[in-house]
């Protein structure tokens, strides 16, 4: 059996809001087609009536065409909750940068920002961190991170 990750998804309140975000931010790059999907098909995969999903696959930046995708949808009906850092379940997105502290302005220029302060940590045996969590405008937590 052969086993390949694909894609990470956030469910968003705003699927081009959130992606435009994605693209800005982290140099994303969108995967077409856009997607609008509903059905009998969705209705027995959501376990969910009336399904219907809007939304964009977007590539990961430093991966090729046939790379993981973030994949950004959009359901017509959204239950909210609290996003924690901590909370069972999605934790958060990392993308390794070149200067942690210009994007995080960067996430906040756009809408994001910052969930903790920015760190310097001594990883033994791994090495330096500079790292900080941040929140995407939808309140989504993502790792900026630098090793050194």
């Amino acid at each position: 059996m052969e086993i390949k990750y694909v894609h990470t998804n956030i469910i968003a309140k705003d699927w081009k809001k959130l992606s435009d975000f994605y693209i800005e931010v982290f140099n994303c790059i969108p995967k077409p087609p856009e997607r609008d999907l509903s059905g009998e098909w969705l209705d027995k995969l959501t376990n969910l009536k009336s399904s219907h999903i809007k939304g964009i696959h977007l590539l990961l930046p430093g991966f090729k065409e046939n790379g993981p995708t973030l994949e950004i949808f959009q359901y017509d009906t959204i239950i909210d909750n609290d996003k924690k850092i901590n909370m069972e379940g999605y934790g958060h997105i990392a993308f390794a940068v070149s200067d942690v502290d210009e994007c995080l302005k960067s996430v906040i220029r756009h809408g994001g920002s910052s969930a903790g302060e920015t760190v310097n940590a001594d990883i033994p045996n791994v090495g330096k961190l500079h790292v900080v969590y941040a929140e995407d405008p939808e309140g989504n937590i993502v790792e900026i991170q630098k090793w050194a």
